[in-house]
């Protein structure tokens, strides 16, 4: 606590005698006020209507979530702007404009993954209009997930042909196809050999060989293979595909 000079409390007793109260008034008013303010800031942000704006991806379909609080009100509509970090103006998802879902599809809006993206989301409740609810940074090249490939089998008397087909993004080809996700992110693929539900083989390949060929393989025998992918660089993978049987020749 502050405290007053010897000489000002002798020459003016009485305006000493006020400041003694007002000092401490003063700076527990302050502390009050720094309370309050802290609480009122507390109680703003836990009354935000959005909650845990997140993306998720896989194949490079890139989807927002978020989650609502708890609301008697009958009408909730949302509202979705998206922007690449370091731009200033934020642009309307048309297809996300005044929706009831708690989600939105940004894979076009994204479809470069080496960008980093933001996402934000107001909700219009009774014709008033929430406060902004931002998302974290998103890169879809870092964070998005990948199927297991889809594989297909040729059998001969000793050996089976696997030919793979890498997963595909939501995104399209002028002819229509849909783009395979090594276009923008380098896989590798394991497949999986067993018989009688013993795992016998395990084979790697990378995403530019279309096609393994299994040799040695004993004649008039069912096998059953399953792949799945590799992300080597973050050291992720997918889970396995289902199981495809054959039996040699």
């Amino acid at each position: 606590m502050l405290t007053l000079s010897w000489a000002f409390q002798q020459t003016y007793p009485a305006e000493a005698a006020d400041m003694s109260l007002s000092i401490p008034l003063l700076v527990l008013t302050n502390h009050f006020l720094l309370v309050w303010c802290a609480a009122v800031g507390l109680n703003q942000q836990d009354d935000a209507p959005v909650l845990e704006l997140s993306f998720q991806s896989l194949d490079y379909r890139n989807i927002l979530h978020w989650k609502l609080q708890p609301s008697t009100s009958d009408v909730v509509l949302f509202s979705v702007q998206y922007k690449i970090y370091g731009d200033k103006q934020w642009t309307d998802v048309r297809h996300c404009q005044n929706i009831s879902q708690l989600q939105c599809d940004l894979s076009k809006e994204t479809s470069d993954p080496r960008e980093w993206y933001y996402a934000r989301v107001q909700v219009s409740t009774n014709g008033e209009q929430s406060e902004w609810a931002l998302s974290s940074r998103f890169h879809p090249q870092w964070e998005s997930s990948f199927s297991p490939p889809q594989i297909r089998l040729n059998v001969t008397q000793q050996s089976i042909v696997v030919r793979v087909r890498p997963p595909r993004t939501p995104l399209r080809r002028a002819d229509g196809r849909r783009i395979p996700v090594t276009k923008y992110q380098r896989l590798n693929f394991r497949i999986y050999l067993t018989h009688d539900n013993i795992e016998e083989e395990q084979h790697e390949i990378e995403d530019c060989t279309k096609e393994l060929m299994i040799l040695n393989l004993n004649p008039r025998t069912t096998f059953c293979l399953q792949a799945e992918t590799l992300v080597a660089r973050r050291g992720q993978v997918s889970p396995r595909g289902p199981k495809t049987c054959v039996t040699t020749l």
